[in-house]
């Protein structure tokens, strides 16, 4: 599969500063849902990981984390998912990111995406949703309706 990523962290204006790569599609095993990325989105955090997190050895850091897609696979223990399913998400820093055909993630930090919204649309929501909800409800203390019984998002 067809990936955006780098061997050696540095500035974004070297000239292997992002690399177009192939690598073996990965297999979902346990909680994992294998998505087909249809969007991403670019975050801040992109440039600090370039600038700053080595890869293992031998390896690509591939970067990214928000996107939108069909999942493609489920793995054994997916409760929630299933193939063909619209999502979104942002990814998790300790895994492959989303510049990628193919990506792995975790079904618990995985939403349908809302059908209102176009492919780009949904990739652009999940940090920023993220950090509005945190700003509005940690940092800010704005009462919640308490008949609200929906499980606030994490």
């Amino acid at each position: 599969m067809k990936v955006i990523g780098y061997h050696a962290p540095g500035a974004i204006d070297r000239e292997d500063a992002l690399l177009d790569l192939e690598l073996p599609i990965p297999r979902p095993a346990g909680r994992d849902i294998l998505v087909r990325v249809k969007a991403v989105s670019v975050n801040p955090v992109d440039l600090k990981v370039r600038a700053s997190a080595q890869p293992a050895e031998g390896e690509a850091k591939i970067l990214g984390f928000d996107a939108s897609g069909i999942v493609e696979a489920i793995g054994s223990e997916v409760e929630h998912y299933r193939v063909g399913d619209e999502v979104f998400y942002a990814g998790d820093l300790t895994r492959p990111g989303s510049y990628s055909e193919l990506q792995l993630v975790d079904e618990r930090i995985v939403g349908l995406k809302p059908r209102s919204l176009d492919w780009g649309a949904a990739a652009a929501l999940p940090l920023t949703s993220i950090t509005a909800w945190e700003l509005l409800f940690d940092r800010l203390k704005v009462a919640r309706d308490p008949a609200d019984r929906r499980a606030p998002c994490s």
